[in-house]
């Protein structure tokens, strides 16, 4: 075998190696814009579900109207967050808390808890909470491995090479959101 086809082999080895690599990043990077649509799905199911659940809880719940005002605030706040992760996480945070409210406060109305409508959204909203939460650790899995190759060798030649960078992971933002919502009467 001569010289010219050992550098030929060695040259196809690793080039096949690059591609290989380098498909490796473009899968990871469609995965995480994949989790990220999920989140936004589930969260525009949460965002439909809302406005139906005020509209339930405000005949029972006139004088509570702290409470009602908080929950729409929070919707808009998400509704008008940029399209950075973070701070989508940041708002969508402050609007799981203000329903954690809400849903404590209507502890209070014995009639709203035995009504069906408040019931089925109540339901529809604890489940698509859940539904965010494990669209948001597939984010997080995604991202993690998106990071590993990343900072990896070799991996993170071909990562330099090609502008591969670092994603940020979903994360609690601040302390105060860490907290468990306290309703006091």
């Amino acid at each position: 075998m001569s010289l010219l086809n050992v550098v030929l082999v060695v040259l196809g080895i690793v080039l096949l190696w690059v591609v290989t690599v380098y498909n490796g990043f473009i899968r990871s990077r469609f995965r995480i814009r994949e989790a990220l649509s999920d989140i936004d799905v589930q969260t525009k199911r949460r965002y439909d579900l809302i406005p139906n659940l005020m509209e339930t809880v405000k005949g029972y719940m006139a004088h509570e109207k702290g409470v009602l005002e908080s929950v729409t605030s929070a919707r808009t706040a998400v509704m008008g967050a940029g399209g950075n992760p973070l701070e989508k996480a940041k708002a969508e945070n402050a609007l799981s808390g203000t329903l954690k409210t809400l849903f404590a406060v209507a502890e209070n109305y014995p009639e709203l808890k035995a009504n069906t409508n408040f019931l089925s959204f109540q339901t529809e909203l604890s489940d698509t909470e859940n539904k965010i939460q494990a669209a948001r650790r597939f984010y997080n899995d995604t991202v993690q491995d998106m990071n590993t190759k990343v900072h990896s060798f070799p991996g993170n030649v071909i990562a330099g090479v090609f502008g591969f960078h670092e994603e940020k992971f979903f994360e609690v933002i601040s302390a105060g959101e860490k907290e468990v919502v306290n309703v006091k009467f």
